[in-house]
C-alpha cells in the first residue's frame, strides 16, 4: 500500500494544476491514468460490462430472495461482481484503490454532504411532483407491511446494496476520463464523466419508478452528482457510501415513521 500511495502522490504532484480547487492534491483519482494500476480500452469495456452484469443479476435475484437474511444475496452479488472482475483484470489489490481509511475531516464531509444531498432530494421531489405524475418508491410499502425482523434485514441489506450502487457508479465514472482525458482535458473529462455516470444511475432506477423517465432524470441526476463529489474530493468510496446510506436510511425511516403514525 505504501508503494501505491507513493506512486499516486507523484502523479498528483505532476498534474496538480489539472485538479479542481476542492480536490485533495496528495493523490489522483485511480485507474484512468494508470495509477495505481492501469488497463487498456478492452479492460475498461470489461469493467463497464461487469457493472451491467451485476445490475441484471440484482434485478433477477431480488425477485427470488425477498425476505429475511436472503435479502443479502442480491446486494452482495451486486457489490462483489464488479470488484471481482476488477481484481481479475488489474490484480487482486486493485479494488483497494477505491477503499481508504477515513481521515481528518472525512466524517464532517459525510455529514455535510448528507445534509446538502437530503435537502436537494426534498426540493427535487417537490419539483418533480409539481411537473409530472410522480411514482412513490415501493420500498415504503415493503417496509410498511414487513415484520420488525424483516425491517432490520431490509435496512442492513440496503446498506450493502448502496455500497454496490457506489461501485456501479464510480467505476464507469473513472472509466470515462480514460477515453476523454487527452481529448478535452482532465477537468472537462471529469465533468462529462460525472454527468454520464449520473444519467446511468438514474436510468437503472427506472423500474423502481415505473419507467417514469422525467422523474428519474430530474430527481436523481443532480442527487447522484452530489453523491460523487465526496469521492472526487477524498478518492474514498467509504465517504460517498456514508452519505448515500445516511440519505436513504433517512428517507426510508421517515416513510416508515409516517406510516406508523398514520396507522396509529
Amino acid at each position: 500500500m505504501a508503494a501505491m500511495s507513493d506512486r499516486m502522490t507523484k502523479v498528483a504532484a505532476a498534474d496538480r494544476s489539472d485538479f479542481f480547487f476542492f480536490e485533495r492534491t496528495d493523490s489522483d483519482l485511480p485507474f484512468y491514468r494508470g495509477v495505481p494500476v492501469g488497463f487498456g480500452p478492452g479492460g475498461w469495456l470489461i469493467v463497464f460490462a461487469s457493472v451491467a452484469v451485476a445490475y441484471f443479476v440484482l434485478l433477477v435475484t431480488q425477485q427470488l430472495f425477498t425476505a429475511g437474511a436472503a435479502r443479502f444475496l442480491p446486494a452482495v452479488l451486486f457489490t462483489l461482481i464488479p470488484l471481482a472482475n476488477l481484481a481479475a483484470i488489474a490484480g487482486r489489490r486493485a479494488p483497494l484503490a477505491l477503499f481508504r481509511g477515513l481521515r481528518g475531516w472525512d466524517p464532517v464531509l459525510i455529514i455535510g454532504f448528507f445534509v446538502l444531498n437530503f435537502a436537494v432530494t426534498v426540493v427535487l421531489g417537490l419539483l418533480v411532483s409539481s411537473v409530472v405524475h410522480a411514482v412513490s418508491n415501493p420500498a415504503g410499502a415493503i417496509l410498511a407491511g414487513a415484520s420488525t425482523a424483516d425491517r432490520l434485514f431490509f435496512f442492513a441489506a440496503a446498506t450493502v446494496q448502496l455500497l454496490g450502487e457506489e461501485i456501479f457508479t464510480i467505476l464507469p465514472f473513472l472509466g470515462f476520463p480514460y477515453f476523454l482525458d487527452r481529448v478535452i482535458g482532465r477537468k472537462a473529462a471529469i465533468c462529462v464523466a460525472a454527468l454520464g455516470a449520473s444519467i446511468i444511475f438514474a436510468l437503472i432506477h427506472l423500474p423502481t419508478y415505473q419507467w417514469n423517465v422525467p422523474q428519474a432524470l430530474i430527481g436523481l441526476v443532480p442527487v447522484r452528482i452530489i453523491l460523487l463529489l465526496p469521492f472526487i474530493i477524498t478518492r474514498n468510496i467509504w465517504v460517498s457510501t456514508g452519505v448515500h446510506v445516511m440519505n436513504d436510511w433517512t428517507i426510508f425511516g421517515g416513510t416508515l415513521l409516517q406510516d406508523t403514525i398514520a396507522t396509529g
